[in-house]
């Protein structure tokens, strides 16, 4: 039996604690999973169910209800897609027009990013209008959404 000194009364044995939530907005989902829950349940969940889920939580494995699975599937081909995609679309540019993307969406203008890769205005035109066709995108901020997307805008070239 436990005592009040913290003893839990279970024999020295240590016990597992794994956060895990019961509810069902796809909010809740989502802040419980990024928060490090190792599960998530509905609150209709048969009891005798909750039971076995609760054990096999406790035994290391994660426990998605039924109901949410497809709201993390979602989330995780969203995310990991968009990424891929930049990846593929910023693979077609060429050094340069790599180098004058990263720079444009750190919010250079076209005469800075010439000073900063010493080419004429004209020529950094030509290439924003490159990546642009690329991207296939119709603006600078599109291109600079698919550069952070992309995992870029750590790089500054010189």
């Amino acid at each position: 039996m436990g005592d009040r000194c913290g003893d839990p009364g279970d024999g020295g044995r240590r016990r597992a604690s794994r956060p895990f939530r019961v509810h069902d907005s796809d909010e809740y989902v989502a802040t419980a999973l990024r928060s490090g829950a190792s599960g998530f349940l509905v609150k209709d969940t048969d009891p005798d169910e909750l039971a076995r889920l609760v054990r096999s939580l406790a035994a290391g494995a994660v426990v998605l209800a039924p109901q949410v699975t497809a709201t993390v599937i979602s989330g995780y081909l969203h995310h990991h897609g968009g990424q891929s995609a930049a990846t593929r679309a910023v693979s077609r540019l060429s050094a340069r027009e790599r180098d004058v993307l990263v720079l444009l969406s750190h919010g250079l203008s076209n005469a800075d990013i010439g000073c900063r890769l010493h080419l004429s205005i004209g020529t950094v035109k030509d290439y924003v209008s490159a990546v642009l066709a690329k991207l296939d995108v119709s603006n600078r901020v599109q291109a600079a959404l698919w550069a952070q997307r992309a995992g870029l805008l750590d790089e500054v070239p010189t």
